[in-house]
């Protein structure tokens, strides 16, 4: 005989009604309180709303703006070229086959300045001043596209 085999005896356990112990003990309102917007059924309320107070995000001033047309390229890590041990050259299409970035529509921007320990050759769009010092002092190349 284990613990987990262990059962009452049949009949000693039975459902009780809670006496004495209020509302909330046999149903009534689901918890859903007395009255009000909330307690009705088809209640739907929109992300932020506060009740018809004013909501956060219309209180607080806004600053600035966001370009919709601006390109953000699809940015990659130097150290993920560096440890492709078995790739010499980089260019959008190697990158993409070897699954280095999943995909590229705004081109390709090479960032980080992690040490090179081998001359490699890039081909990318973008290019940041530390990563190209660095590729260029392992005696690699450079070369920005468009």
């Amino acid at each position: 005989m284990e613990l987990y085999n262990l059962k009452p005896p049949k009949g000693s356990k039975k459902n009780r009604k809670r006496i004495g112990r209020g509302h909330g003990s046999y149903g009534k309102t689901a918890g859903r309180g007395h009255k009000g917007q909330k307690s009705r059924s088809g209640y739907k309320s929109r992300l932020g709303f506060e009740g018809g107070q004013m909501p956060l995000y219309r209180r607080v001033p806004k600053r600035g703006f966001t370009n919709v047309f601006a390109s953000k390229p699809t940015e990659v890590n130097l150290a993920k070229l560096v440890n492709r041990k078995d790739v010499k050259e980089f260019n959008p299409e190697v990158m993409l086959e070897k699954k280095i970035v999943k995909n590229a529509p705004n081109g390709i921007k090479v960032i980080g300045n992690c040490k090179v320990d081998r001359a490699i050759t890039v081909k990318v769009h973008k290019i940041s001043k530390g990563a190209k010092e660095q590729i260029e002092k392992a005696g690699g190349k450079v070369e920005v596209i468009s």
